[in-house]
């Protein structure tokens, strides 16, 4: 059964997302504000189909702990998932993604003109210094920076060393680190077809204010995280998984 919902939504996924995306082509010549609605719908569609397909949906704890400005994000990546639901989170994020993706047809194009800031991993310290440039003048603007200190995705109970971008986010930029932790990769695990019901959960943690040292950062950041993670883990895994929602 799950097999079969799964396959439902893949298929609902691609015709959605072919259709909306040749339907929409002209938007990517509008202002910004358009393109952005047209994510919103691309999202908004795709989470209902989830839940109406799937039977998943999901929670966020922690609100309370959103910065009151601008800040930086740094959320634990599990799920192709994460990547969705932050244009629900926040109204206009600047997401720290690998150059790759800007290629991808449609999706890449939107992000490009979303005006996301794209990291070549090959040009070394020259692409992180251009990374920190533009997310300054993006929270200058009043977007939030929202940034996988990991990297990449990792399955549950897999951790990876954070790498140096979120260090250099976080000195140069004088502004609070949101941690944020969550447990999409039990329900929509990465290079998985099948897609299991439930809830997800997004915990964010309280913010790591500016002005530590990077090891007394990086340390307060990974442990965060990753005791958070760990516990969400383990509330499924004690039989919180439930069905549809």
């Amino acid at each position: 059964m799950i097999g079969l919902r799964s396959l439902a939504f893949q298929t609902a996924f691609y015709v959605w997302t072919l259709g909306l995306g040749l339907l929409t082509l002209p938007v990517l010549l509008l202002p910004r504000p358009a393109v952005l609605g047209v994510a919103r719908l691309w999202i908004d569609g795709t989470f209902w189909l989830l839940s109406t397909t799937v039977g998943l949906t999901y929670e966020v704890r922690g609100s309370a702990h959103r910065a009151k400005g601008p800040a930086i994000y740094a959320i634990k990546h599990q799920s192709a998932w994460d990547t969705l639901v932050l244009m629900r989170l926040f109204r206009e994020p600047a997401i720290v993604m690998k150059g790759e993706l800007a290629w991808m047809p449609f999706v890449g194009w939107y992000l490009v003109r979303l005006g996301m800031i794209s990291v070549d991993r090959r040009a070394g310290a020259a692409a992180l210094r251009r990374m920190v440039r533009t997310a300054g003048v993006y929270l200058a603007t009043g977007r939030d920076i929202v940034v996988f200190p990991e990297g990449t995705r990792t399955a549950p109970g897999q951790r990876l060393p954070y790498r140096p971008g979120i260090a250099a986010l976080y000195a140069a930029l004088d502004v609070p680190v949101v941690p944020v932790a969550l447990n999409s990769g039990l329900y929509w695990a990465r290079r998985e077809f099948v897609k299991r019901p439930g809830r997800i959960v997004v915990s964010m943690l309280p913010a790591i204010a500016p002005g530590l040292e990077r090891k007394p950062f990086m340390d307060r950041l990974r442990d965060r995280i990753e005791t958070e993670t760990a516990r969400l883990n383990e509330e499924v895994e004690g039989g919180d998984r439930k069905g549809a929602c």
